[in-house]
């Protein structure tokens, strides 16, 4: 096994790293730098560079520090990187422990007037006026901390050679073409960069950004408001929620979505958006609406999902059609609410008490997040159940590169609904009887078709109460014959067969940018990986395949317990001694280093 330096930095002879670096812009949370960092990874996008922009901020509102990391690869990978190399250190609280953190050879640029010491010898340092140019700027004294935020990115313009016309265009999007607010914030952008020009021409060029093509025809957007387009592609016409971090905005996304495409002509919307007192009442409005024919859905978080344990229960037993998207964080209990994680897979696989077992979707790109936004309320449907949609807050929150969505190639499968008109094929229905073999019943919709009682309690098939342990377990029993079923319906997952493979991969969500990263650095290491992506619990034949093919399987998540390999195991106990977890959970998206690292050094045991 030959040693490589696990990283994909590719220098020109002249030591440059072109469109192959990191950027942290470091920042008061409150102080409005939003605007400059979306403005900077916007222009590079439009200049061609693959690029991702994540942010890590605080769970207050105003004065903690915040960071955002913006990566260029020209190879396309868009996981997160440990490293960074140019550094805009305008927290002074932080300033110290960001400058120690900067790569060697990186760049930082500060504000002029804090009077800086230049401690290190291996980086370059940037000092602009920041005070004196906002000053000049004529900002009012309410725009100026924000408005500061575009002297950084002016600087790291003339820096790195991103083009000011994309600045200038990103801002005129940002700010939605306003003359005014436009002019302000481009004139620190420009004053920054002739700064620099001017008093900082002999200093090193490390790193450059140039024009490439490798974004034609893509787009960029969030997770959440990819799943919210999607869902409103897939016929909602209900949702309610209640606030809570990294959701909100999926319903914000869903509000304005519904404003341009879900309007009749009188002007009204035909989507109900209700904003409940919490979470159990927003999970006992979509499961109302659910019963009613609707297709409803909610979205939350960890805690929020605790709260929906004993609804959910309800449905699944009731057989009630929802939609849950989870947007998970950092747990237990309040946790860290603006970090991501991969942890509540168990949790929501077997929510409620009892033998509960839910249908969960794990889509792990802005384009799956937006077909799980509609694919979820064709399988609720059709499954008479809640279908859990697990994103997180790094997918969700963040923006993403992506090629353009799929409009849904099939109509809105509703399922097995009966009508008065349909009864004299059944000669006698009943609601939660099995016909077809496959463990889903016929339903009817209120008004629509005949009445029945629509029970959490024990039921017989014709939904009337019951305690009778026959009838239970004849429940429990189709009930499982209706999961069996579910494991053809949802997603399948993709598997990436390497010949030569030793090993393998199984990871799920948003870990796979990861996972493409570090298969390649593997590669690089002589180590070849055959990779197994879930994309739905519950697992089907096709997972039982792939893990026969191999004595070592590594199973890649971001949570502490190593979830999904705990399932695998129980799910698959003749391949238990097989699967190796590898799960890490800091609050950070996994990186590619960090993998390759992990299974390097179980792979030389």
């Amino acid at each position: 096994m030959c040693a490589v330096e696990l990283t994909t930095d590719k220098r020109t002879e002249a030591g440059v790293l072109v469109n192959d670096f990191v950027i942290i812009a470091a920042t008061v949370n409150g102080s409005g730098s939003q605007t400059a960092n979306n403005t900077l990874v916007r222009a590079l996008f439009k200049m061609g560079i693959p690029v991702n922009g994540k942010n890590l901020f605080p769970s207050n509102i105003y004065g903690l520090p915040t960071w955002y990391t913006i990566r260029l690869s020209k190879d396309g990978y868009v996981a997160r990187r440990p490293d960074y190399h140019v550094l805009a250190a305008m927290n002074a609280k932080t300033q110290a422990e960001d400058i120690e953190k900067l790569a060697s050879g990186g760049v930082c640029i500060y504000p002029e007037e804090w009077k800086l010491k230049q401690t290190r010898t291996d980086i370059t340092y940037i000092s602009v006026p920041v005070r004196d140019m906002v000053k000049e700027s004529g900002a009012s004294p309410a725009l100026k901390d924000y408005v500061a935020n575009m002297v950084y990115v002016g600087a790291m313009a003339e820096l790195l050679g991103i083009d000011l016309a994309e600045i200038k265009n990103a801002l005129t999007y940002f700010l939605k073409g306003k003359a005014k607010a436009v002019d302000l914030n481009y004139f620190l952008v420009e004053k920054a960069a002739a700064h620099v020009r001017e008093h900082f021409a002999d200093a090193p060029r490390n790193f450059r950004a140039e024009r490439m093509t490798a974004t034609q025809g893509k787009v960029m957007i969030e997770g959440n408001a990819a799943a919210a387009l999607g869902a409103i592609f897939g016929g909602v016409s209900v949702a309610a929620w209640y606030p809570i971090t990294p959701s909100t905005s999926m319903i914000d996304a869903l509000m304005d979505y519904a404003k341009e495409l879900r309007v009749e002509p009188d002007g009204k919307t035909t989507l109900a958006i209700v904003q409940a007192e919490d979470e159990l009442a927003a999970a006992g409005m979509i499961i109302g609406a659910g019963w009613m024919g609707a297709r409803s859905l909610t979205a939350t978080a960890g805690p929020g999902i605790s709260l929906m344990s004993e609804f959910s229960g309800l449905a699944y037993f009731a057989e009630v059609p929802c939609v849950i998207w989870d947007i998970q964080r950092m747990g237990p209990s309040t946790g860290l609410p603006t970090r991501t994680s991969q942890g509540d897979v168990l949790k929501t696989y077997y929510l409620s008490h009892g033998d509960t077992r839910h249908v969960v979707l794990l889509p792990a790109d802005m384009r799956e997040c937006f077909e799980f936004g509609w694919r979820a309320h064709d399988l609720a449907d059709h499954l008479q159940t809640p279908i859990f949609v697990l994103s997180d807050l790094d997918l969700g929150m963040n923006l993403w590169m992506t090629d353009p969505f799929e409009y849904p190639d099939q109509p809105l499968d509703r399922g097995k609904v009966v009508s008065f008109e349909d009864l004299e094929k059944f000669g006698t229905w009943g609601r939660y009887k099995d016909v077809d073999g496959d463990g889903i019943t016929y339903r009817s919709l209120p008004g629509q078709g005949p009445a029945y009682f629509a029970r959490g309690t024990g039921h017989t098939e014709y939904a009337t109460y019951s305690e009778r342990p026959d009838d239970w377990t004849k429940n429990l029993d189709r009930l499982a014959r209706k999961h069996d079923t579910a494991r053809h319906l949802v997603p399948q997952p993709i598997s990436q067969i390497a010949d030569e493979a030793t090993c393998a991969i199984i990871a799920y969500g948003s870990s796979d940018a990861a996972i493409i990263e570090a298969r390649d650095m593997l590669k690089a290491a002589g180590i070849t990986t055959s990779y197994h992506r879930l994309r739905a619990l519950p697992l089907g034949e096709a997972t039982h395949e792939f893990m026969g093919l191999y004595e070592r399987i590594y199973v890649v998540e971001n949570n502490y317990l190593g979830q999904m390999a705990q399932l695998l195991k129980m799910e698959y106990p003749a391949f238990a001694d097989r699967i190796i977890s590898v799960s890490h959970c800091d609050g950070l998206p996994l990186t590619a280093r960090w993998i390759t690292d992990s299974i390097l050094e179980k792979e030389q045991k």
